[in-house]
């Protein structure tokens, strides 16, 4: 469902999107800008090799998205990644994640909801800020991880009530953002759309 809600959002601003699956050998040489988007749980071996599995994991998809991070991320390529995506992408840089937060939650709820009901505070010197225009906004939460320590380059952009990290950027491109939340299902929100507006005039420079 939410390869046609992100495909509806870049087609509203004016991109072309290709969905790519582990089924694809490689990366079309034509692509300018790349979203990772959410989905299971990031095998927890990538960055706490002790770990047990405690959720749904699709190590296929892993494989085949760092494959894809490690290729772009040298050519400085636009990247969202969205949710899982944003930790991918962290993971990837080398950092780690929070395995479950249910424990670090004492103001937040744990329950997973599709509408804004969480509120992310965002450091006004970030780019997200300049992005999304606004210091405080409400954001919506599907996951039960989050970013710990954090990969090379990037820096915290936006935390949450609990002092969750729920964005992270790195400054020295043009366009390298994770978020935790999903914005492709706030489409009646003119800030979130923004992210996609704003990936979109990146990957066209």
């Amino acid at each position: 469902m939410s390869w046609w809600f992100i495909r509806w959002a870049l087609h509203r601003a004016g991109a072309e999107a290709i969905h790519l699956t582990p089924e694809h050998r490689d990366i079309p040489s034509h692509v300018d800008g790349i979203i990772i988007s959410g989905g299971d749980d990031i095998d927890q071996g990538l960055y706490l090799p002790d770990a047990p599995e405690i959720a749904p994991m699709n190590p296929r998809r892993d494989r085949f998205e760092i494959r894809a991070l490690e290729k772009l991320l040298p050519t400085g390529i636009p990247i969202l990644g969205i949710c899982r995506g944003a930790q991918l992408l962290n993971v990837v840089l080398g950092g780690s994640l929070h395995v479950d937060l249910r424990t670090l939650r004492q103001r937040t709820s744990n329950r997973r909801m599709l509408l804004p009901h969480k509120t992310l505070h965002i450091d006004t010197n970030s780019h997200l800020f300049n992005i999304l225009g606004e210091s405080q906004c409400r954001i919506n939460s599907l996951h039960h991880q989050a970013i710990d320590r954090l990969g090379e380059g990037m820096l915290i952009s936006a935390r949450d009530l609990d002092n969750i990290t729920q964005a992270v950027e790195d400054p020295q491109h043009r366009f390298r953002l994770g978020v935790q939340w999903h914005p492709e299902y706030l489409p009646l929100q003119a800030r979130q759309r923004r992210l996609f507006d704003e990936l979109c005039e990146a990957a066209s420079q």
